[in-house]
């Protein structure tokens, strides 16, 4: 059991490394794609799909336990020492499968993060203003000063902004 638990684990951690570097780039499956497939078939140069990376579920349990079946074989033949085999591989191939999950979560959620990141940045400065403006206000009521409340009166705008319009018109370009 402990084992498998070893395994389990480092097949998670291999397949967030396998997602990783299929990521970066996919030659190994386009060189696969080239001896496969006909000259019409073969993938697109800005193609990123790999034996993991874009993959669908059923696909990449094939092409993993595949690499697992072949890597078993090899490790019997060099190895004759008789381990649960079956009862590995399962766990190679799921926690392998569960490792490109988790890696193409934390890809997505990273892009998603650097996405938002300037909108996050100005609500947390908001919030800050609006603690800070409390903050003061709740320490001028200890002071216990009436405070007279004067209507903002909202300065006129020194130049209404100009249109896209009128401002490619006054440049000469329409």
């Amino acid at each position: 059991m402990t084992l498998e638990l070893i395994i389990f684990i480092a097949a998670i951690l291999f397949g967030m490394f396998l997602y990783w570097r299929e990521s970066g780039g996919n030659g190994l499956y386009r060189f696969f794609n080239k001896i496969f497939n006909a000259k019409a078939l073969q993938m697109k140069p800005d193609d990123k799909k790999g034996f993991v990376y874009q993959q669908s579920f059923v696909l990449r349990l094939v092409f993993i336990g595949t690499l697992f079946l072949i890597g078993i074989l090899i490790v019997r033949f060099l190895i004759p020492i008789d381990l649960a085999t079956v009862s590995l591989f399962a766990s190679m191939v799921v926690g392998t499968l569960i490792g490109t999950y988790l890696a193409g979560f934390v890809f997505k959620s990273e892009k998603v993060i650097d996405k938002k990141a300037d909108k996050i940045e100005d609500v947390l400065h908001e919030t800050l203003e609006k603690g800070k403006d409390l903050i003061e206000e709740l320490q001028g009521k200890d002071s216990k000063e009436p405070e007279i409340n004067e209507p903002e009166v909202e300065s006129p705008a020194e130049e209404e902004k100009k249109s896209a319009r009128e401002r490619l018109k006054d440049k000469g370009l329409l």
